[in-house]
């Protein structure tokens, strides 16, 4: 089971505005006591940790793509298709854009799911949990 993630971004803020609202609707809460200013910690009761940084170690100029090798997504269970699809109609208000979705998810198999986009091209795959075999 992995620990935690840690995602540099490009603007703190910004990320903070789209992060934390789509982090605490599944469940996560920000930890205030963890380098306030630095670095915003998401904690889940299930004791698995997602932080966002600003790094100045990060490579001028160099933006995330994941068309890159490296992170292509972060996917995330949620309860069921009503949680889903409140969450992709709510999603353009916190700076998130939905993205096309296939018919069937070949890794979830065959998952409902919707894709969402944030304005610096991180990519998040929302999956209903009871459809995951």
């Amino acid at each position: 089971m992995l620990h935690h993630l840690t995602l540099w971004v490009p603007d703190l803020g910004r990320a903070k505005r789209s992060w934390s609202w789509l982090l605490e609707c599944l469940g996560y809460r920000l930890d205030v006591d963890a380098a306030p200013g630095e670095v915003l910690v998401f904690r889940h009761p299930d004791g698995f940790t997602i932080a966002l940084e600003q790094s100045p170690d990060m490579v001028p100029g160099m933006l995330y793509s994941r068309f890159r090798p490296g992170l292509n997504h972060l996917a995330f269970r949620v309860r069921d298709r009503v949680t889903l699809d409140a969450l992709t109609r709510d999603a353009s208000g916190h700076g998130w854009s939905e993205m096309p979705t296939d018919d069937l998810h070949p890794i979830a198999g065959g998952a409902e799911v919707a894709y969402l986009e944030d304005e610096d091209g991180f990519e998040v795959e929302l999956v209903v949990a009871n459809s995951v075999s």
